[in-house]
């Protein structure tokens, strides 16, 4: 109501304003002429004037009484409360209407305050059901299909294949109407304004946490870096200390001598993490946990870490939770992008290697990102999955795609640590123009892996997979999560930009990942869990099957629980608010 009111208010305060030019224009073109004549003759030239003057006097009379009727009835409109949608176009229209001339409201209109968080939530937990109701569908279709060919019986494995395919295009053109509806009442520009903010806010904390006015007196926290893993799993490393030094609001000093990755240092590739503070020494230095008024903190890998604190990777700050989860669908992969969009500044000429390496591979959009991910993971840390397996799910977003608008070219950048990867799917795959390079997947050995050319290509693997427009990968890989989580500083949202062939989205030594049941669920198959509304599951996976693996803190039961009848719970610490940094208006 008080805005409506203010509204209104600034609405009538211009056509008065608009009401009094043209006044005072009329006077100044009638009156002019007799303030240039130089002669005393005012006779018949004069008098025609001022009866002129007069007639076009009578008739602003006229038209000031039908703007004065306009205003008074727009004023008691708003005053009543009673202002309807439209005003601002209404009083535009009356105006026009009676003065003949074009009005501009510029800024008046009530700028659009974006949806609701409910409205968001709801919208996004729609187009992930409908995913998780078509991975069950199409699971339970496959194991009858297949059933049908065991028992010889082709008819019905070919009648469950055109259901399956008529099934994916319902699938397709159900997603697309719900992408189609969030930018109703033009949502999709409050998304960019509001990722934009946020993104800005969170940004100038790091800066201003990095950038002490006396490096001296400053409270530090030193992170060695010095894991011993893949160049992923050491960006994780950095990442997780950074966050440490959000919490305890503390200035992050960056060990990297003789880093592994470039024996020069971290800033041989990224901007320095401060302008003024690089110095790691201090009055007194300790351990984690140390204490507040200890000044230099060292802090150990995230394996090692005692006591573990409750700001860990997935928590998220309570002071931003409430924007954060109305703006993105997984707003703890949101945050976690946003300390990587600082850390990961490229020198300037680590930006121009990366930008010669787009423009030589004419990397356009639509492209799809696909890293396999082979060698030293798979029979260890993840399975192994064919080039098939990927470029189903490729397929699946340019069917999409090709819903919406022909599509050229099936562009797709493809990285792997395994040379024979890129030469295999351009042979089976033909239709499909593919991108990359098979020296960086030399480089990315385990025998090469830590030399200037191997770095090169990493960079350019993961700038390139996070700059696509969607994403196929297994998340048991550092470097496809590394690349999702760069993805998300990218766009305002890009939590559905991906598909994963293992693992859920996960951060290396995180705390809890919880979700709650949003419906209950009686157990009726072997290796199924019962669940009622309200209950914690500690979730282990997805298998992407319409089921989710997981316990039941309540029952203590561990088994599979449909995906859709539950949802993340969030970890909602307080971090510090920064509150010497404005919230931009």
């Amino acid at each position: 109501m008080t805005m409506n009111l203010r509204s209104s208010n600034k609405i009538l305060a211009q056509a008065a304003i608009i009401l009094f030019f043209f006044w005072v224009v009329a006077l100044i073109l009638l009156t002019r002429p007799l303030l240039n004549n130089p002669q005393s003759d005012v006779s018949s030239d004069v008098l025609q004037r001022l009866s002129k003057a007069v007639s076009e006097l009578e008739s602003l009379k006229v038209r000031n009484q039908e703007l004065q009727w306009i205003l008074t009835n727009f004023s008691h409109e708003a005053q009543s409360g009673k202002i309807k949608e439209g005003v601002v176009e209404r009083l535009r229209s009356t105006l026009e209407d009676k003065i003949r001339l074009p009005i501009n409201f510029n800024g008046l209109e009530k700028k659009s305050s974006g949806p609701s968080k409910e409205y968001e939530v709801r919208r996004r937990a729609i187009y992930r059901g409908v995913q998780e109701n078509w991975y069950f569908v199409q699971q339970e279709l496959e194991k009858l299909k297949k059933s049908g060919r065991d028992q010889s019986a082709p008819e019905i494995s070919n009648l469950i294949q055109e259901i399956l395919n008529s099934g994916k295009e319902h699938e397709i053109i159900l997603l697309n109407d719900i992408q189609e509806l969030s930018n109703m009442e033009n949502h999709d520009a409050w998304r960019s304004t509001e990722a934009r903010a946020l993104s800005d806010l969170v940004q100038r904390r790091l800066h201003y946490l990095q950038n002490p006015a006396d490096c001296s007196k400053a409270r530090k926290l030193i992170c060695n870096l010095n894991k011993s893993c893949g160049y992923g799993c050491q960006i994780h490393h950095a990442a997780y200390c950074f966050i440490m030094a959000y919490a305890t609001k503390r200035t992050l000093i960056l060990n990297s001598k003789k880093w592994r990755y470039h024996r020069g240092g971290w800033e041989k590739v990224f901007l320095p993490l401060s302008d003024t503070c690089t110095d790691p020494s201090g009055l007194d230095r300790s351990n984690w946990p140390g204490t507040n008024e200890t000044q230099v903190i060292e802090l150990p890998i995230v394996d090692m870490l005692s006591p573990r604190p409750p700001f860990l990777p997935l928590a998220i700050p309570r002071d931003l939770s409430e924007r954060m989860i109305r703006l993105h669908g997984d707003p703890q992969v949101w945050w976690i992008g946003q300390f990587m969009k600082y850390l990961l500044r490229y020198q300037p000429e680590t930006q121009k290697m990366l930008d010669q390496a787009k423009e030589k591979m004419k990397f356009e959009s639509p492209v799809v990102g696909v890293h396999v991910r082979r060698t030293d993971k798979v029979g260890t840390e993840a399975a192994f999955h064919s080039i098939d397996e990927y470029m189903l799910y490729v397929a699946d977003f340019f069917d999409k795609l090709e819903m919406k608008e022909k599509i050229k070219v099936r562009r797709v950048y493809l990285a792997s640590d395994d040379p024979s990867v890129l030469p295999e799917a351009k042979k089976k795959y033909p239709e499909y123009e593919f991108l990359g390079d098979v020296s960086i997947a030399k480089g990315a050995a385990v025998a090469t892996r830590y030399t200037d050319s191997s770095l090169r290509g990493i960079l350019v693997d993961i700038h390139m997979l996070a700059h696509s427009d969607h994403l196929v990968c297994t998340f048991s890989s550092q470097v496809c999560r590394l690349a999702y989580e760069i993805m998300q500083t990218l766009h305002p949202d890009a939590s559905s930009k991906f598909k994963s062939l293992d693992d859920i989205y996960y951060y290396g030594g995180q705390g809890p990942h919880q979700q709650i049941a949003m419906y209950s669920h009686k157990a009726h198959r072997p290796g199924e869990i019962s669940i009622e509304v309200g209950d914690v599951l500690g979730i282990a996976g997805n298998h992407w099957d319409g089921y989710s693996k997981g316990t039941n803190e309540r029952t203590k039961q561990s088994g599979l629980y449909p995906s859709f009848k539950a949802v993340d719970k969030y970890n909602i610490i307080d971090f510090p608010p920064y509150s010497e940094v404005a919230v931009a208006a």
